[in-house]
């Protein structure tokens, strides 16, 4: 599968937490778009997509959500639940967001703008593309 969880140091004091994400530091890529997600009905699923060439680390910076990572051979659930980890994402791999809680807030940066030429958005045109590119390897 093409991810991993990523831990971020917490810093603060009395007054506070603080976690700092840097691009090529502790972000693995040089940061093009950043977006939020939230105030999601607890009932609904997003993503069902798979991107054909991006990089994204996804954050829960409050609340949580599960997610089903597909990479057309083996499924598996990851659920985000504090800020100080990341879900880094990259190359072909279907993602699916459910489960949210009220309070969830998502933040997500990628190493690309918004290309939607990036996407695929039908399951079964993304288990042939995985096909087809695990036969090329």
């Amino acid at each position: 599968m093409f991810y991993s969880l990523l831990d971020f140091s917490i810093m603060g004091d009395a007054r506070g937490r603080l976690i700092s994400l840097e691009e090529t530091q502790n972000v693995p890529f040089e940061i093009k778009r950043v977006y939020f997600i939230y105030n999601t009905n607890t009932d609904i699923k997003r993503g069902l997509h798979a991107h054909k060439d991006l990089k994204q680390l996804i954050l829960c910076v409050k609340g949580n959500c599960r997610f089903i990572l597909d990479d057309s051979n083996k499924r598996e659930e990851i659920i985000l639940n504090t800020p100080n980890q990341g879900l880094f994402i990259e190359g072909l791999l279907w993602r699916e967001m459910f489960d949210f809680s009220p309070d969830c807030v998502l933040v997500i940066l990628a190493n690309k703008h918004f290309n939607e030429n990036d996407y695929i958005r039908d399951y079964n045109e993304f288990l042939r593309i995985a096909r087809e590119t695990r036969e090329l390897v």
